[in-house]
């Protein structure tokens, strides 16, 4: 690569692009961490992707009609904390960029959501990044489709890497905006052949540009460090009626002397080596000093966009009161105010109705109810609509001619589908949530460890939720995913027992603004136990009394979901024998742990034998039967120790001892 005719080709390009490339090297240097290869090959095309195209306002960066730009290869932060700063993003001060990967510094070694604007989602693990990508697009279309074109019509754009495209959950996502044509998304691949092993070769073969147009994608290859080139193929990839990629043939670490190599890929720190590298780039000042002129280049890019900006506001001025009204909403995060009254109507039916349902037809009853008010929310499922109850009449079905429905078939892609949903939510004004079986968290898992993360609502409804799911056997039958799931900071998982525990977890889902929720949900129908009306939610309090003793309080019995019945059949056998029992109904332990300890003491008092029983592994359990004033020797769990079996429901629960004689038994050999 002759770095003196690209230098000499387009001199301003380069002097701006020249500035990211020293910016990486000095923050990577500086912490003696990091990875600046990427950042400095991908320079041309960020430089020209923010000059030329990228509609945004550095001052006004939370713009709702933003473009969004993501950095999927995550490890070349530097990148965007470059362009951040160049571009004159205030809270992206030279301070934080020579902070890079520091203690208390937003500048963290992998761009995470919240920490500083302009970082659209929290990147590291590869792929998700362009997962996310795929739910921004679709955000966009259809907030555009409602909103309509002048209020919402803007692009998203995505580096990705090799490591990104090798991941399984790429293909996930390629193949679902293949199918949804999602125009506006343009990636941008940085095909440099180079990973931490040494080259693609190693471990891959791959076509990547025939395997995007193989999904329905517009595909174009060119030379990364034209910047004519990367101009032309941005213009032809808007113009495009599908997703596009364009493949980007550039020099990992371009210009230093691990170019195109491993070692290029991982933090360039040798001080000589740095300046001889800075030297080719014609780059001639200390550690962090940008030249005036460049950084004013930098920054009238970053201020070009605040006329758009400004149109938009005026755009935005002439829609109805009610529509600006419905959008803020939405935006903000807030639920609709009909929420609360249209949940305690339900309640109350459901409550002298007493149906027999299973929780995954709970839920569809709930969105039944709420879907036609929440205008924001956008549900699905991984190819089982039927099974997981999460399509209501009223939403009518995403697709490529009817962009304002609000249900999207997601086919058998549970990662893509979560990584979707994370992007919808990260967009604004969408509130997702989607279905698949509660054995299938573990296709999802990395995706939903980021919804808590980045601390953002999506619901995950997640039917089948135990042996209760019967004939399909242990493949499909979760027992340890309870806990997993509860050992996930900020997530609220909710196993409600009944339709009306059902509403209450859905309606603190829907009202959420920082934490995802997990609806665990039965196959099996589930009498409705909470018959006397409270318009009081109690599932909010994370655990209450649901029966309590008649006679001298002797035993506690704690358990969820489906087992709640069990327990008060149980509390049925136990106060026969004069045992006074008392029954807590327990669907979401991390909104009880959140309570005040004097409400924890009286739900959960010292004295009494406990047992807890759900059909899972124990695992978690001994915070509450043992801590909370309890006592090991005092203390009994009912459920599973190994895996399910292949049989009906009902034999399942006797095999395995989950019955209501078996929880009384324990509790009277422990008294």
């Amino acid at each position: 690569m002759d770095i003196a005719t690209l230098a000499s080709a387009n001199p301003d390009h380069w002097k701006k692009a020249a500035a990211i490339r020293a910016l990486a090297l000095d923050g990577v240097a500086a912490a003696n961490s990091g990875h600046t290869g990427m950042p400095i090959g991908m320079a041309d095309v960020a430089t020209v992707l923010f000059e030329k195209h990228l509609k945004f306002d550095a001052k006004n960066p939370d713009w709702p009609d933003r473009d969004r730009f993501i950095l999927s290869a995550g490890h070349g932060s530097m990148l965007v904390y470059a362009l951040l700063h160049l571009t004159g993003y205030e809270d992206m001060t030279l301070e934080q960029v020579k902070n890079f990967r520091q203690w208390g510094a937003i500048t963290a070694g992998h761009p995470e959501f919240g920490h500083a604007k302009g970082v659209e989602t929290t990147t590291g693990p590869l792929g998700q990044g362009i997962a996310n990508s795929v739910g921004f697009a679709m955000a966009e279309e259809s907030l555009r489709a409602h909103y309509g074109k002048k209020v919402i019509d803007h692009h998203t754009y995505v580096i990705a890497g090799d490591g990104c495209l090798m991941e399984g959950i790429s293909q996930e996502a390629i193949a679902l905006a293949g199918r949804q044509e999602l125009s506006k998304l343009i990636v941008f691949w940085d095909n440099n052949n180079i990973t931490i092993d040494g080259t693609v070769e190693l471990s891959d073969r791959t076509d990547q540009v025939m395997r995007f147009k193989s999904a329905g994608w517009h595909v174009q290859d060119i030379d990364g460090h034209d910047a004519a080139a990367i101009d032309a193929a941005i213009v032809a990839a808007k113009k495009s009626g599908k997703p596009s990629m364009i493949a980007c043939k550039t020099h990992i670490a371009l210009g230093h002397a691990a170019q195109d190599t491993s070692k290029g890929h991982g933090a360039l720190t040798d001080a000589a080596a740095m300046a001889e590298a800075k030297a080719r780039y014609g780059w001639t000042t200390g550690p962090f000093e940008v030249p005036a002129d460049i950084k004013s280049a930098w920054e009238a890019i970053g201020s070009r966009g605040n006329a758009d900006f400004t149109a938009w506001q005026e755009r935005f001025a002439t829609v109805s009161g009610s529509k600006q009204a419905e959008f803020n909403r939405a935006f903000a995060g807030d639920a609709p105010k009909k929420l609360s009254a249209t949940i305690k109507a339900l309640k109350k039916s459901i409550s002298e109705k007493a149906p027999s349902v299973a929780t995954r037809k709970s839920s569809e009853m709930v969105l039944a109810a709420v879907n036609p008010i929440c205008s924001e929310t956008i549900g699905g499922s991984a190819d089982l609509t039927g099974s997981n109850n999460t399509k209501t009449a009223d939403l009518g079905v995403f697709d490529t001619d009817n962009r304002k429905g609000r249900y999207v078939y997601y086919g058998i892609r549970e990662h893509g589908m979560a990584a979707a949903m994370n992007g919808m939510a990260l967009h604004g004004g969408i509130r997702p949530y989607g279905g698949t079986f509660m054995c299938f968290t573990d296709y999802a898992r990395p995706s939903m460890r980021l919804s808590a993360l980045m601390g953002i609502p999506v619901t995950y409804v997640m039917t089948h939720d135990s042996i209760g799911l019967g004939e399909d056997g242990p493949t499909h039958q979760p027992v340890e995913h309870l806990a997993m799931l509860r050992a996930t900071p900020n997530m609220h998982v909710f196993r409600p027992c009944d339709t009306v525990e059902t509403a209450e977890a859905w309606e603190l889902a829907l009202s959420s603004k920082e934490t995802p929720a997990t609806l665990s949900l039965t196959r099996q129908n589930l009498p409705t136990l909470r018959t006397e009306h409270k318009t009081k939610n109690l599932t909010s309090q994370g655990a209450y009394v649901l029966a309590d003793a008649e006679g001298k309080r002797q035993v506690i019995l704690m358990a969820t979901g489906s087992e709640v019945e069990i327990a008060m059949a149980a509390r049925d056998i136990l106060q026969a024998e004069g045992i006074g029992t008392r029954v807590v109904s327990m669907p979401c332990w991390e909104l009880f742990a959140a309570q005040e300890e004097s409400y924890r003491k009286r739900v959960l008092p010292g004295g009494p034998v406990r047992v807890a029983v759900e059909a899972g592994v124990q695992f978690g359990w001994d915070q509450w039967l043992s801590g909370e004033r309890g006592k090991a020797a005092k203390a009994g769990f009912v459920g599973m120790e190994g895996f399910g079996a292949s049989a009906p429901a009902e034999v399942l629960y006797e095999k395995f001892g989950i019955t209501a004689l078996a929880v009384a038994d324990k509790a009277k050999s422990l008294l």
